[in-house]
């Protein structure tokens, strides 16, 4: 890393910090705790006041309006409640022991060292060093910072809200605000601005934002710190505002990435219609904004999703419409719609309520597969006559169904048709030829797969068999067709080995 962060000190080192009494009362608890970012935030703080996503601040139609709570996934949860409670349970022992009044009476006395004593206890000091560029020369690496950061914000900001207000108490959470917030001026720094991941960044909006509402809706103060707290919220939002232009910023990285990649051609092709690796990356990022909004949204306290929203609406938007356009550099018309397939399927499963669920095709997702279908498998259905499926043909007289065929049917055309070609012969050879191109190609969904094998089964199944009864039924045209062709469970077999891949 360049910039004020690369040089920082190793995990337990204070660089010229003297040496403070009293250390590690808390350090060892704080280290031990699992963080899943900035999102156990929503716990953390008002863990009561629970309520479902907000979605007044997005259009009703919007993607984010459809996240909830559940987005996120149970795993992430269970780990950020639980790393949320050890948190909380550790900024409340600090108020219980007297620690934070004591440190806070120390620095309104003057002291220097009350700061360094309480950011080495959270294992931040290596925050105080950022200007001034001490320490060691040996870098850590900027996850486990942030992680650092996120663990010692909730913490700072547990004692702020739940401390006894005093002027004392409201001028040291300032300072120790303050001082975090450092942190947050040299990752967005444009020395450091891409040596931060996007989960990091939303890790420390979600962290930032959160805290500039509470602060800024506490009541029953008195005025000085009131005044106080007002000014530690306006110095959160300020920089809340610097991490959600980050977040852009890094988007528009991605994007560019993939904007420039003139691979997508070749990996369309070699990747059978798959996934394209591409798409993944970006519906990774997305999904990260989407976890993100899920936990926020999901405490009353957090009440501006507008960013957090925006952002997703606008590259899921994006996004859609960049596969469409890749899409046309595919010259197989099969594997460019199985292509949009595919991956339009990955971006609709970003607002599954859970992994697994499944709501059906998006309306998007219908369209490409009908498309499909229409450029794969109707030429093979066209070699079956459509005169063969008259509405309630077996229901009514053979006389009335044989209208169709004129009485002179020797010279007719379809008689001749019927002498020189055989339709199911030439069925037969049009839908081994389809399932042998179509074999390989790869639908890596199991869901997805599952419905696209049974609707084209149906589609062909369903018409072949209908067929043959009217073929069964009018021994006239029977004796025109050749009798050498495959059984339905035999189509059906090789209909359920399609897109392995």
């Amino acid at each position: 890393m360049a910039g004020r962060l690369a040089a920082l000190p190793e995990a337990g080192t204070t660089g010229a910090m003297a040496p403070s009494p009293q250390r590690n009362l808390y350090l060892d608890s704080i280290r031990c705790v699992a963080v899943s970012g900035g999102r156990i935030v929503s716990i953390a703080v008002h863990s009561g006041l629970s309520c479902s996503v907000d979605s007044s601040s997005a259009p009703s139609d919007s993607y984010a309006s459809k996240v909830t709570a559940s987005s996120a996934g149970s795993s992430c949860a269970a780990a950020a409640e639980l790393g949320a409670h050890e948190l909380t349970k550790i900024g409340r022992r600090m108020i219980s022991d007297g620690y934070t009044r004591r440190m806070a009476l120390e620095y309104s006395g003057g002291s220097d060292g009350a700061l360094e004593t309480l950011f080495s206890e959270l294992d931040v000091d290596w925050v105080l060093q950022i200007p001034e560029g001490r320490g060691s020369r040996r870098k850590l690496q900027l996850n486990d910072l942030a992680e650092r950061w996120v663990r010692a914000f909730i913490v700072i900001l547990t004692c702020i809200v739940e401390e006894q207000p005093s002027s004392p108490s409201a001028r040291f959470g300032k300072a120790s605000i303050n001082k975090m917030l450092v942190f947050v001026d040299a990752v967005v720094s444009p020395q450091e601005e891409k040596t931060l991941s996007l989960r990091d960044l939303l890790d420390m909006y979600i962290c930032v934002s959160s805290a500039a509402y509470n602060l800024t809706g506490t009541l029953s103060l008195s005025p000085g710190v009131q005044h106080i707290y007002s000014g530690i919220a306006c110095s959160l939002s300020r920089e809340g505002d610097k991490l959600n232009r980050a977040m852009y910023s890094r988007m528009e990285e991605v994007w560019a990435l993939m904007e420039n990649d003139d691979s997508w051609a070749f990996e369309i092709r070699r990747g059978g219609g798959k996934v394209h690796p591409n798409t993944q990356l970006m519906v990774d990022c997305i999904l990260s904004i989407v976890e993100a909004l899920g936990w926020a949204g999901n405490y009353a306290w957090f009440q501006d999703t507008t960013n957090l929203r925006r952002l997703i609406d606008e590259n899921v938007h994006y996004l859609k419409e960049f596969l469409l356009r890749k899409s046309v550099l595919c010259s197989d018309p099969t594997l460019r719609y199985l292509f949009l397939l595919n991956n339009s399927y990955l971006v609709a499963q970003l607002f599954e309520l859970r992994p697994g669920d499944h709501w059906g095709l998006t309306p998007q997702c219908e369209k490409y597969m009908d498309g499909y279908l229409d450029v794969s498998w109707r030429p093979v259905l066209s070699h079956i006559p459509q005169m063969a499926f008259m509405e309630g043909y077996q229901d009514v007289p053979r006389g009335h169904v044989m209208f169709c065929i004129p009485k002179t049917f020797s010279h007719t055309p379809f008689q001749r048709l019927m002498k020189t070609t055989s339709p199911l012969a030439k069925f037969d050879s049009a839908f081994r030829k389809a399932y042998q191109a179509q074999k390989f190609l790869k639908v890596p969904d199991p869901w997805l797969r599952s419905v696209l094998r049974e609707t084209i089964t149906k589609r062909i199944i369903s018409r072949y068999r209908d067929y043959l009864a009217y073929l069964k039924n009018h021994p006239e045209l029977e004796k025109h067709v050749s009798h050498r062709c495959s059984s339905t469970n035999q189509l059906k077999e090789m209909l359920g080995e399609l897109f392995e891949g």
